[in-house]
């Protein structure tokens, strides 16, 4: 039995060793676009969905409205989703710059009041490509002119790109900007692979002809979160080898880590709950087997206190772990200028373990709290 035991778990580490120098691949193989810095003109759409955001808002607009774009070529829309605060009125407040306000007005309860809102905006856009961040976002003067470069020259109908953590407080914010290099890496990695199955919605970019073509929100509607990876998923079973990750450091966006622990728990088990909707049985095989694979670092390490044949096992595991992350890590924590991020791992590693099982359990429990609204 020991055996047994033994081999699965070897097996599942190899597995993931292998998953991992996937991923390794995949970045390589995304090429650093070099933009020619001919003349852009496709009109865009900025779109923001944002419900009580006005400690921040006004920085995101300022951000937008600072851009080296083409005034002429852009265009802002913000839709307040039922905000109790003062969002309105700040977002109003630039009207006179050219920011439009939306204001959703349901008189039934939604589930996914984001993609509603999303989706009324780009039924009032006049640009071509539609261009989403979040309300609490930040982004250098060049950002919307990296991306529609990026789309002029590469001719994709979608464009995921970076988003990373910034101005950090404490230990448990820089560990998360570490992780969350982690999950944008993936995303970026499996679109290196010709394999579009992750995104971050807070920087993606789609033409508003793709979105209606394959249906927008439809059949996806129901779960509150997923505008951005589901719509990307929807997307990649038409246009396959047309969705690209813009790996250039001037389309960064920046927002903020979660300062604690239940905020950040709900933020993943919200990020979780799409999983269930992945229509890449491939990719949702994969996930569970690496989820799989943690467990079975946690079962040994338990195991590990009776019989010290199991803490070898899961040292060994454990090693092979953070050497092959290392090596995924370093090049995407390089292209975020934040290197020294990877010196944290020793001290994530451990943590992980345990977060990824809860996550994977808890991921599938349809309600989490979200923008003071409890949903599914």
């Amino acid at each position: 039995m020991i055996v047994l035991h033994s081999s699965v778990s070897l097996l599942l580490t190899a597995l993931y060793l292998l998953v991992v120098a996937y991923l390794i691949k995949g970045w390589a193989a995304l090429k650093r676009t070099k933009l020619d810095g001919a003349p852009l003109q496709t009109p865009i759409t900025v779109l923001i969905a944002a419900r009580n955001e006005a400690e921040r808002i006004h920085f995101t607009i300022e951000d937008i409205l600072d851009q080296d774009y083409p005034k002429h070529l852009t265009e802002i829309i913000i839709v307040d989703d039922h905000s109790t605060d003062d969002t309105a009125n700040i977002i109003r407040s630039y009207a006179d710059r050219g920011v439009k306000l939306l204001q959703l007005n349901e008189d039934k309860p939604l589930n996914s009041y984001k993609k509603k809102a999303i989706a009324e905006a780009i039924s009032q856009s006049t640009g071509d490509l539609m261009i989403c961040t979040d309300a609490d976002c930040r982004m250098g003067t060049k950002w919307l002119s990296t991306v529609v470069a990026y789309y002029e020259t590469e001719k994709p109908v979608m464009i995921s790109s970076p988003v990373t953590y910034f101005e950090e407080t404490s230990l448990f914010e820089r560990l998360q900007t570490l992780e969350f290099s982690y999950l944008i890496g993936i995303g970026a990695s499996f679109i290196g692979n010709g394999r579009a199955s992750t995104c971050n919605g807070a920087n993606f970019a789609y033409r508003k002809d793709v979105f209606y073509e394959v249906g927008g929100f439809k059949g996806i509607d129901d779960l509150a979160s997923g505008d951005d990876e589901l719509l990307l998923q929807k997307v990649a079973e038409v246009y396959p080898h047309q969705i690209g990750f813009l790996k250039n450091h001037e389309a960064v966006v920046y927002t903020h880590a979660k300062h604690t622990l239940n905020e950040f728990l709900q933020q993943r088990r919200r990020w979780a709950s799409k999983s269930t909707r992945y229509k890449d049985k491939k990719v949702v095989a994969l996930a569970v087997c690496i989820w799989l694979f943690n467990l079975s670092l946690l079962v040994n390490f338990a195991l590990g206190f009776y019989n010290v044949n199991f803490m070898i096992l899961f040292l060994v595991q454990f090693m092979l772990k953070y050497l092959i992350e290392v090596a995924f890590l370093l090049p995407i924590t390089g292209f975020f200028k934040r290197p020294q991020l990877v010196s944290l791992l020793i001290i994530l590693g451990p943590i992980h373990i345990l977060y990824f099982v809860y996550v994977g359990l808890m991921g599938n429990t349809r309600r989490y709290a979200w923008k003071g609204r409890v949903v599914r």
